[in-house]
């Protein structure tokens, strides 16, 4: 059986976040905070859960869909700096097969009163799947995300 052909692809996606960089950066760094924004499917049951953020640091989750399909996470932290950047590397997997690798760029960029989010991810995509279809995907949680900065900003402080 031959492999799909390998889609690369490369997208940035920008969100203005009506909160500080330090404090944007939040979201990404506390699991709690993260959990929040990164839950989308309430349907599947988490198996695994590690968050250790940090240079050198790694984060994995592990999921079974409600047909019994397992679905992984894998994330190595290569450079973080606190209300700055954080540059990671992830592969995602379904049914015991990688389906992607990416590498991926958040940066915290002081904008006014807020910061200018920018999230860059280069992606090979290895099951044959769009890239579209990851791009939207990433656009959907990056919105939570934004909406859980609009709504938390309080408490936050």
């Amino acid at each position: 059986m031959t492999s799909p052909a390998i889609e690369h692809a490369t997208f940035v996606i920008e969100r203005e976040l009506p909160a500080s960089p330090r404090d944007a950066y939040r979201f990404w760094s506390e699991p709690r905070l993260k959990q929040r924004w990164t839950s989308c499917h309430p349907d599947w049951t988490v198996l695994e859960d590690r968050h250790d953020f940090r240079a050198d640091g790694s984060e994995s989750k592990r999921w079974r869909t409600p047909e019994g399909a397992e679905q992984t996470y894998r994330a190595a932290y290569l450079d973080v700096v606190p209300g700055e950047r954080i540059i990671y590397a992830y592969e995602m997997g379904f049914r015991g097969q990688r389906i992607s690798a990416s590498l991926v760029t958040v940066e915290f960029v002081p904008s006014g009163a807020g910061t200018l989010m920018r999230f860059t991810e280069q992606a090979a995509l290895l099951d044959g799947s769009a890239a579209q279809g990851r791009r939207m995907g990433t656009e959907a949680g990056l919105d939570r995300l934004a909406e859980m900065v609009r709504a938390g900003v309080a408490e936050l402080h």
